[in-house]
């Protein structure tokens, strides 16, 4: 049928959820009212491994109205059957409660549950556990390590002795933390055999209501997950954490309905982070920066229970065109709990280091950081072979160029000043995945002419609540104010994860197949229908428009979805969209991008200062600009934050984090963002998926780093190798 006009899709609309959030009316894991909730405090181990030796928990039961505390000594057996469609990643998952092992610092090894929030509290902290304690081992860099993952392509050793100009870096990553605004919470319920619970999640169906069935040894039937909101999570809300279960066998053995929520510090301890990393990258090339080798030692911290992997393979693989590619990438099992992606995963940890090692070969060749990416573009993906369905990145760096500016770039490092204050630009590229997971989507065309669209996705806050309405609005020929979308429950079709710029591809997808089938449904009803204007119509000339369905060429001859489906006596159309999941057998698919940054620092102090950012994207189908440059910004700020504050300290001596908290652990403020700012390449990616987007909400935060970083080295000709950049180092 004749494609429908895009009246929604491309333009700026304001969130649909924001007035429900600004006025506190959004409902979050914890707030939902349950009848007769009780509460659930978690008591974390104080020792980064050993055994418990006894658990005294007299003083806290003789508490008023503590109800019970639970522990490995009296917690009665779960079934923890394998759960492989899940995020967890290989290994064995902790198991709370189920035996006197304590694996890392701040493990949840008793649960107190009281009537009251403040009773829970003081039950937790009069719980007194015993421990034989043996040494933690914290350190990424000394630890012996897992058997790497490799990968290959020519000889790099060869070409790297025999290259005219050779570098050789080690860069250090520090451990990141998600600290969304939203703590983890679950509420959990039993009726009988059935649970209900209402969590914090990035995934509902696959995630917490598959885990907890495999836990409790129960149907997935008998789970059902509420989660219409998330106050953030950046990744450490894909997969199920322990507390979740806390909550669930606490409800069981209590029978009441318990809520827990971990405070700000146990989100530190167990509910994953971007792991830290030490990366030995060496490179060579010719004299005028032709690439021809580079190789990367990767050692990354990962839990002594679990192996922990992510992307960070893959744009040493793919971003610049070099014959020869050597790569081992090896998990180093420490006694700490397990990491989860965070925004921009493997991306943008792989990002700091290719890129920062690219402006060093830069200024050794005393060449331009842009051309000599341009030397080095691939036609072609040098990992697959396969042709890109789209790569703009010589686009995304003449755009950038010139409107940052460019080339008023004096390139000596430390040659410019205002004031006290150093000033440096520096400029990286950035690299994600495209992909999508299979999806469904239910959709219902009302008589009344309005529309009802459902799926078991989340919104942890880039706007799926509003993109989605767009989709649907255009798919099905009505205004966004006649279509309402639902999420968070894991009684609607299921979705794959909420994360890695997979939503709008995988769930709009499944939206704008189900939308098209309920539109041509409603088409052919008309043009089969003796009393339509439309009858005997060809199918493929009618358009719908703000819920009318006419002849394109015609306007005036045509009905409104109410007229046909009230003569009709048809309540409604409905169908299930679906989407199969992102294939990589034709394509190279990947979205793109080119970061620019200005930075000021202190000559005296080693204060840095961010004064602008500019990025450029080559990132498919922009469906609501407005929403994108919330991303934008949102990636931006945390690029910044990771390039310049944040840093997870252990101390060694007992594995404790030393800054579990917002104010030791330091994130950008208002104050440290300026001129944030981004442009988006017009067009759209119709090999990635149907609807042509490539996804922006990683994109955003990879290269935002090292543009800095490099930036960093130009004001001041000092390459800072380790992340944050502080001040100390700068003096």
């Amino acid at each position: 049928m004749t494609a429908q006009p895009e009246i929604a899709v491309g333009t700026p609309q304001s969130r649909v959820d924001g007035r429900l959030k600004v006025t506190g009316r959004a409902l979050y894991a914890a707030d939902h009212p349950v009848d007769g909730v009780v509460y659930a405090a978690v008591v974390d181990s104080s020792v980064g491994r050993g055994r418990i030796t006894d658990v005294d928990t007299s003083a806290a039961l003789a508490q008023p109205g503590v109800l019970t505390v639970i522990s490995h000594r009296n917690a009665p057996r779960l079934p923890y059957v394998d759960n492989p469609g899940s995020n967890n990643p290989p290994g064995t998952r902790l198991r709370v409660f189920q035996d006197d092992r304590v694996l890392f610092f701040g493990q949840p090894v008793a649960v107190a549950v009281a009537t009251t929030l403040e009773a829970a509290q003081h039950a937790a902290r009069l719980v007194e556990v015993s421990y034989a304690a043996e040494q933690p081992i914290t350190d990424v860099t000394s630890a012996p390590a897992n058997p790497p993952t490799t990968y290959a392509r020519g000889d790099a050793e060869t070409a790297l002795g025999n290259a005219e100009v050779r570098l050789e870096m080690t860069y250090r990553p520090a451990r990141n933390h998600h600290n969304p605004m939203e703590p983890h919470a679950t509420i959990a319920q039993w009726d009988g055999g059935n649970l209900t619970v209402w969590d914090k999640t990035q995934w509902v169906v696959g995630g917490t209501q598959t885990e907890l069935a495999a836990v409790f040894g129960i149907p997935q039937q008998s789970v059902r997950v509420i989660s219409p909101f998330v106050g953030g999570a950046f990744g450490n809300g894909l997969r199920t954490w322990p507390h979740t279960t806390i909550a669930a066998l606490a409800a069981r053995e209590t029978g009441r309905p318990v809520k827990l929520v971990l405070s700000r510090r146990q989100l530190y301890f167990g509910t994953g982070f971007r792991p830290a990393y030490d990366y030995r990258v060496r490179l060579a090339s010719d004299r005028r920066g032709r690439l021809s080798a580079m190789s990367h030692d990767i050692r990354a911290e990962t839990s002594s229970y679990e192996a922990f992997f992510e992307a960070v393979m893959a744009p040493g693989q793919m971003l610049y065109s070099m014959p020869n590619v050597r790569q081992a990438y090896s998990t180093v099992p420490l006694d700490v709990n397990t990491p989860i992606w965070m925004r921009g995963p493997g991306f943008a940890t792989a990002a700091f280091v290719i890129e920062s090692a690219m402006d060093e070969l830069a200024n050794e060749l005393r060449i331009d950081p842009i051309e000599l990416r341009l030397r080095n573009e691939p036609g072609e993906d040098p990992s697959s072979g396969l042709p890109f369905s789209t790569r703009r990145l010589r686009e995304c760096y003449s755009v950038g160029a010139r409107e940052f500016g460019w080339s008023r770039r004096n390139p000596r490092p430390g040659s410019t000043r205002d004031g006290d204050w150093l000033i440096g630009t520096g400029m990286a590229a950035a690299v994600y995945d495209t992909g999508g997971f299979p999806a469904q989507a239910h959709v219902r065309l009302h008589a009344d002419g309005t529309a009802l669209v459902q799926s078991a996705t989340s919104d942890m806050g880039p706007g799926t609540y509003t993109s989605m309405p767009q989709i649907a609005a255009d798919a099905l020929g009505l205004t966004m104010r006649t279509v309402t979308f639902r999420l968070g429950d894991s009684i609607m079709p299921p979705t794959g994860p909420h994360g890695g710029s997979t939503t709008m591809a995988s769930v709009g997808t499944a939206i704008q197949d189900g939308c098209d089938k309920v539109r041509r449904q409603a088409i052919t009803l008309a043009v089969d229908d003796p009393r339509s204007p439309l009858h005997g119509v060809d199918p493929d000339d009618v358009i719908v428009r703000k819920g009318r369905m006419h002849v394109k060429n015609d306007p005036t001859r045509g009905e409104t979805y109410q007229q046909l489906l009230t003569r009709n006596q048809r309540p409604h159309l409905e169908v299930i969209g679906t989407y199969a999941g992102a294939v990589h057998d034709r394509f190279s698919m990947f979205a793109y991008g080119a970061v620019f940054a200005e930075v000021a620092v202190d000559s005296r102090l080693g204060l840095v200062r961010v004064r602008r950012m500019l990025g450029v994207y080559d990132a498919g189908r922009i469906v609501n600009p407005k929403l994108a440059d919330s991303q934008a910004i949102g990636g931006m700020v945390g690029g910044i934050g990771a390039a310049l504050l944040e840093h997870t300290v252990t101390d060694p001596r007992d594995g404790r984090i030393v800054n579990a908290n917002l104010a030791d652990y330091l994130v950008p403020v208002n104050a440290d963002i300026k001129d944030l700012r981004a442009i988006y390449l017009n067009g759209n990616d119709p090999e990635a998926n149907p609807i042509g987007v490539k996804g922006l909400g990683e994109i955003v935060l990879v290269g935002i780093a090292p543009a800095i970083a490099n930036a960093v080295f130009h004001a001041t000709g000092r390459r800072i190798r380790d992340f944050p950049i502080t001040a100390d180092a700068l003096l």
